[in-house]
């Protein structure tokens, strides 16, 4: 975040925790333990009225174009079952979250078994924490990626901390110009969500 440094003491575990007039905003990485850790790390940092999980998410119904920005009503945890009642009051969808990075099939099976507008990693973990501290939750995600693009073999390059290797997916797609189309689409549809994103985030 531009202007503002990270606690160095978190930093060194990956976790990024950046102090903000009226708000603490906390990066760990992807999947459940990463957000588990970036919600201990913001309730470590401040008084917190409410938690909100943010992020990138693959979009399931073939209704949301890249670039949308959805806040989710109702939660699922694809791998438990349970749902989780947020406090978007407006027009909101499901979020799914899932224990991988979602291929087109998977995101086929949770728009028809859910009616999941969106799939992440990490918004079940954040809620549930949320229902363990007695604080409201929101959920406010954007899409990088529609419902027809593959992300699955995106998964090879996850680290343990749950970070992307950015360097090690430009590698492997250097080497592979068939793929640098569908590169170039995924980074222009992450940025497009991005710019969403931050505007839904400045609103809140």
């Amino acid at each position: 975040m531009r202007g503002v440094q990270p606690d160095p003491a978190q930093k060194r575990a990956g976790v990024y925790v950046y102090r903000l007039p009226g708000a603490v905003v906390v990066c760990a990485g992807m999947g459940a333990v990463r957000a588990g850790m970036a919600v201990q790390a913001a309730l470590g940092a401040g008084e917190i009225s409410v938690l909100v999980s943010a992020g990138l998410a693959g979009g399931c119904d073939p209704g949301l174009a890249v670039g949308r920005v959805m806040e989710a009503r109702t939660v699922v945890d694809s791998a438990s079952g349970e749902r989780f009642e947020t406090e978007c009051g407006g027009d909101c969808g499901v979020l799914v979250t899932s224990h991988a990075i979602a291929g087109v099939r998977e995101k086929e099976r949770l728009f028809a078994t859910y009616g999941a507008g969106l799939v992440d990693m990490e918004a079940a973990t954040v809620a549930r924490m949320a229902v363990m501290h007695g604080l409201p939750f929101r959920a406010i995600k954007a899409v990088s990626d529609a419902h027809d693009f593959e992300l699955s073999s995106l998964s090879r390059f996850a680290t343990v901390h749950g970070h992307f290797r950015t360097g090690a997916f430009a590698l492997h797609t250097a080497v592979r110009p068939a793929s640098w189309r569908h590169a170039m689409k995924l980074g222009s549809g992450s940025q497009l969500a991005l710019l969403g994103l931050t505007e839904a985030l400045k609103q809140l």
